[in-house]
């Protein structure tokens, strides 16, 4: 019973790293930059929900608070790329490194002068409310945050595969000249890549924020997204998933049955060991461009 309880609760955990390894995965596909400054998109969606629904502040009710944070996050990370990231395009790959991670450093900035450094907490309808399975004690968020996951991914299948945008999106990563001249507006798609990033950072900070407590150190979580996404292959979608669940779900064991503050470290061991094995991760797709 405690294995399977431990299981459920890794599941939860891995859902947010595999969301937040799904943006790193987008923006890298669209336009090969890596976006160190991802995790702190998550934790500046969630502060931006919390300011919207928390009665402390604007008092909004849940779902329309969550929306407004989502929007506000994808027009963030829409004029970030638009006006800063786009200037760099075509610069050494350590030059994006180093400006996204400043952009990190900035969002934890502001988001300490605006919310300070004290951990805060989501008011959400999930907070407190438990589900009983034969015995299995979960919590609600728990519940939500595996079936937000589940939406989310068949959401995105079919985002990507049926609509025109997505199919853009795809052609774009996959050849970007060919796309120009096909008459794809290929910088509006990365701009918009970058929006839905930030959209799905947003989603992942409001889950885990459902859990417990957020603060603007909270973004670090992303380097724990970034070693998921490597996992599962930075190419892949199903990969970012794949990988966030497998980070999510050794977690709680090692934390368990292995020694003090292994846990801490056992998803940077698991890249290592990945990238020793595979070294373009479990599903490897960065290779293979259509021409």
């Amino acid at each position: 019973m405690e294995v399977i309880q431990l299981l459920l609760g890794g599941l939860a955990n891995g859902c947010i790293y595999g969301l937040v390894a799904l943006g790193f995965v987008l923006i890298y596909k669209a336009s090969e930059m890596v976006n160190f400054a991802q995790g702190d998109m998550m934790m500046f969606g969630a502060m931006l929900a919390l300011t919207f629904g928390n009665q402390d502040y604007m008092g909004w009710p849940f779902i329309p608070a969550v929306l407004a944070a989502m929007v506000c996050m994808g027009l963030i990370s829409y004029l970030l790329d638009k006006f800063v990231l786009r200037h760099i395009f075509g610069q050494p790959h350590f030059a994006v490194v180093i400006l996204t991670i400043a952009i990190g450093f900035v969002m934890r900035f502001i988001a300490g002068v605006i919310w300070g450094h004290e951990p805060l907490s989501l008011e959400n309808p999930f907070a407190g409310k438990t589900v009983n399975f034969g015995g299995l004690v979960l919590g609600m968020e728990e519940v939500a945050i595996i079936a937000v996951t589940i939406i989310l991914t068949v959401g995105l299948y079919f985002f990507f595969s049926r609509t025109k945008l997505g199919v853009s999106m795809q052609a774009s990563s996959q050849n970007q000249l060919a796309a120009y001249y096909m008459g794809i507006p290929v910088k509006r798609v990365y701009s918009i890549v970058w929006a839905l990033a930030g959209i799905l950072a947003t989603i992942a900070g409001v889950l885990f924020a459902a859990k417990g407590t957020i603060d603007p150190n909270t973004g670090l979580l992303g380097i724990k997204a970034f070693a998921a996404a490597v996992i599962g292959g930075f190419g892949s979608l199903p990969g970012a998933l794949v990988g966030g669940l497998i980070v999510g779900v050794v977690e709680p064991f090692a934390g368990r049955y292995m020694a003090a503050g292994f846990s801490q470290i056992t998803p940077y061991a698991i890249m290592l060991i990945v990238l020793i094995v595979a070294p373009n991760g479990l599903f490897a797709q960065m290779m293979k461009k259509k021409v």
